[in-house]
């Protein structure tokens, strides 16, 4: 199947920093090829950093995943596993459709054949 016809998912990844590692290992045992990593901060009510006396950890990262649609629901069960909400990493992971792709090579290229005449 061309990258053309291919339909693909971007997996969206929000982590505490620091555990972007943990992610995609987890992705890539599950067929995940790479991702991108983004720094952020998370926001949340100051009311609950005093009411409770905790210190939130604001910095997070975000990891974008693209993957053929067919592996996507192994992705994010992978995620889940490795580096949930319940997990010291407290993920969250999420897909969306992609459209259209550009300048992608495929993810599981067939062997060219050069049949010499």
């Amino acid at each position: 199947m061309s990258d053309k016809n291919r339909k693909y998912e971007a997996v969206f990844c929000v982590i505490n920093a620091g555990f972007s590692d943990t992610v995609m290992f987890a992705a890539r045992k599950a067929g995940a090829t790479g991702g991108t990593i983004l720094k952020g901060r998370g926001t949340t009510s100051t009311e609950a950093e005093t009411m409770f006396n905790i210190t939130i950890q604001p910095e997070k990262e975000v990891l974008i995943i693209l993957v053929p649609a067919e592996i996507k629901d192994d992705v994010l069960k992978a995620i889940y596993n490795s580096a949930g909400l319940e997990s010291e990493s407290h993920g969250i992971a999420f897909s969306v459709p992609v459209a259209a792709t550009a300048g992608l090579k495929d993810f599981n290229p067939q062997p060219e054949i050069n049949e010499e005449k």
